[in-house]
């Protein structure tokens, strides 16, 4: 009898504590986002404080719950200078289609949340004189700057507007100051590094978003330096790309032995981008690659003098939360 009551006794007592176990050892995908981010922040603040933060996409990010009115998660909105923002009013579902108008008000809720503090950056996907009119003075009524790329591939500077949108000489030393930017991160049209200088240059955009590399090779101080005047006199800023959701079978830190679970953070291939891999944005090893050392990625962008980093793939946690 006793050993029967004892037996119930640890049942009842084992049972109930399962799901709260489960609870605490589940991983938070969208606070563990949030942490990489912070902690690339932290990072590349201490070297130069300077340095902008500009995480693209995932923008439920900043509130406790993910939604658009919920309270604000301070430490990571501190940690950021700005906020990216793909599709808002064009290519959502379809490149040169307007986005529909119930996507555009849940993203333009959150975005608004921020936009007096932090600068908002969209990226419209659009091509001809009448949508990309629209995509700029759609974005500029809303408060914030813009860029309509006519290519999905952002591999060129699109022939219209013949000037930026809002092109001005002021001396832009901070992402606040700029009212416009350009998105160039596949050079694959480009050459040489000298003619991409060469034609980035003769360009009036306060702000410069570009990769590392040009056909895998870095792009040295030097080289980021003479892009970093307008063609008009003004200064500028120089922004670097950075994928840290996704590891890119491309890159300088991708091993010839790696593959979908070799090593343990890889996760799947994106079907959409071949040879982009979701990995385990919270495992210590890639954090190790991106941030953190002098052999890391962020380290190589601050010692090849950009200005920043905008961060991609932030919406990672999309795809751990359905899978």
């Amino acid at each position: 009898m006793l050993l029967s009551i004892l037996s119930c006794s640890k049942t009842e007592t084992t049972s109930p504590a399962e799901p709260d176990q489960q609870k605490v050892t589940a991983t938070d995908y969208r606070q563990e986002m949030r942490n990489f981010v912070i902690g690339i922040s932290q990072y590349a603040k201490a070297k130069n404080s300077q340095f902008a933060i500009i995480p693209q996409n995932g923008i439920e990010l900043i509130t406790s719950n993910g939604e658009s009115d919920g309270t604000l998660v301070q430490a990571y909105v501190n940690a950021i200078d700005g906020v990216g923002q793909e599709d808002l009013f064009f290519g959502y579902d379809e490149d040169n289609q307007p986005t529909p108008s119930a996507d555009n008000l849940y993203i333009r809720e959150f975005l608004n949340r921020i936009k007096t503090a932090k600068k908002v950056m969209v990226t419209d996907y659009c091509s001809g004189k009448t949508n990309m009119d629209k995509s700029y003075s759609s974005n500029n009524s809303n408060g914030y700057i813009s860029f309509a790329a006519d290519q999905r591939d952002l591999n060129n500077i699109p022939a219209y507007p013949a000037q930026p949108y809002g092109v001005n000489t002021n001396n832009i030393t901070s992402l606040s100051q700029a009212k416009n930017f350009l998105y160039l991160i596949n050079p694959e049209k480009f050459s040489s590094k000298k003619q991409f200088i060469d034609s980035v240059k003769t360009k009036n955009y306060d702000v410069i978003l570009m990769d590392l590399f040009l056909n895998d090779v870095a792009f040295t101080a030097t080289e980021i330096d003479q892009l970093k005047t307008k063609a008009n006199g003004g200064k500028r800023l120089v922004i670097c790309y950075m994928s840290i959701g996704e590891a890119e079978d491309y890159r300088y830190y991708w091993q010839s032995t790696w593959r979908v679970g070799n090593p343990p953070f890889i996760v799947a291939e994106n079907p959409d981008w071949p040879g982009n891999y979701k990995v385990q944005y919270w495992n210590a090893d890639w954090k190790s690659i991106i941030y953190g050392n002098d052999a890391s990625y962020t380290k190589k962008l601050i010692d090849s003098h950009f200005d920043g980093a905008y961060l991609d793939i932030i919406d990672g946690f999309e795809y751990f939360e359905n899978n």
